[in-house]
């Protein structure tokens, strides 16, 4: 659902993201196993829907547990120093509900983070995030706006691939 048409900013950046949220379950729903891990772009591999649910759950993780937060990586996340750089994508034994289920997870602590923090303008509490600066609660929000439309671009392509749906409606 999206925001009202005039609601205040909070209400419309955390509308908005949730709304393209929803949309990611959407776009699976009846997609078969086999479907949600199969290669369908041979210069891009690692980008099935599967693998791009996972990244969703990770991005999710990293700008707004670690990076808003302030939480340490104490190893449970997906990279490591010396792995690949889209590790989190390497998802082809785990079955797509539970990826949904684990971003769906992940989605609800990011609001509830957000939700704790008073002023849009408020920043990252991670210490050294990046030489640029630390980033305010509304550009992480602005960011991750962008970062899931994105994606779902993405699934919109690949679902056409795969099984010729399109649009946002019930696919099945």
């Amino acid at each position: 659902m999206r925001p009202p048409l005039t609601a205040d900013e909070r209400t419309q950046l955390t509308g908005w993201l949730d709304h393209l949220r929803s949309l990611v379950r959407t776009k699976c729903e009846g997609l078969s196993e086999a479907d949600a891990h199969r290669k369908v772009l041979p210069s891009s591999p690692l980008m099935t829907v599967a693998g791009l649910v996972a990244h969703l759950r990770w991005v999710e993780y990293s700008w707004f547990s670690m990076n808003l937060l302030g939480t340490p990586d104490t190893g449970q996340t997906p990279w490591t120093e010396d792995g690949h750089v889209d590790a989190e994508m390497f998802v082809d034994d785990a079955p797509l509900a539970q990826l949904l289920d684990e971003y769906d997870a992940e989605c609800k602590r990011s609001s509830d983070i957000v939700a704790g923090f008073d002023d849009l303008g408020d920043v990252e509490r991670a210490e050294a995030v990046r030489d640029s600066g630390k980033a305010s609660v509304r550009y992480v929000l602005c960011h991750l706006i962008e970062e899931t439309a994105r994606h779902l671009g993405h699934l919109d392509i690949i679902r056409e691939l795969l099984d010729g749906a399109t649009g946002y409606e019930k696919l099945n």
